[in-house]
């Protein structure tokens, strides 16, 4: 029978076909898409995000795994609605206005999905009003507001301060992130969390809903 640590090596190797064929095999074999995400897939995606926080692992190799666990994801997909596996948490994600770069979001969301997250994707280039209304029509846990750039640090500031002005700060968690970001300048804006890379993004969401 296969031995799942085959798919947690695909993952760590971002060897995308060998992943899907082996994610196919155990489903055939009826091994539970549950069984496969948290013996399988988890185990991977958390070797690589350790790899990469020790500096062995860089962006390239991050994407390609990450690559391998969005395509075993389509596949559990179907399958992990139909057993109704409860999600760790929701989150709601999206890059701030002027800011059309969503490599990291795209990480970051990723690598919460394979955590056990059930992650809402708004996009890039996102006006506070747009993320406030989201919020107030959902039932999210967390808010991660990605800002590639200096220019659009403020625009993560104003979402903040939009989701105060509507009365709906209370009901969110929101974390930051993103290449110019700081822990220093997320603390002093009043933001709940900060994160400098995907494998400590999820860390940090897990804190935040008391689940480390």
């Amino acid at each position: 029978m296969l031995k799942l640590n085959e798919i947690s090596k695909g993952i760590i190797e971002g060897d995308n076909e060998a992943v899907l064929e082996l994610v196919k095999k155990a489903l055939d074999d009826n091994v539970s898409a549950k069984e496969i995400l948290d013996r399988g897939l988890v185990p991977g995606i958390r070797k690589v995000g350790e790899l990469f926080g020790a500096g062995e692992y860089f962006l390239p190799e991050l994407l390609v795994s990450g690559e391998a666990m969005s395509g075993a994801l389509k596949i559990l997909e179907p399958e992990l609605t139909k057993t109704k596996v409860k999600p760790v948490g929701k989150f709601l994600i999206g890059t701030v206005q002027g800011d059309v770069h969503n490599i990291g979001k795209n990480i970051v969301a990723m690598m919460l999905k394979g955590n056990g997250w059930e992650v809402t994707d708004l996009g890039v280039d996102l006006t506070p009003r747009e993320f406030c209304s989201e919020v107030e029509k959902g039932d999210y846990d967390i808010l991660g507001l990605s800002a590639l750039l200096s220019m659009t640090m403020p625009a993560a500031v104003e979402t903040l301060e939009a989701l105060k002005k509507a009365g709906l700060r209370d009901k969110i968690k929101v974390m930051v992130g993103g290449a110019p970001t700081t822990q220093e300048w997320a603390d002093k804006a009043g933001f709940d969390g900060y994160a400098a890379d995907a494998p400590t993004a999820v860390e940090v969401a897990a804190a935040l809903i008391g689940e480390s």
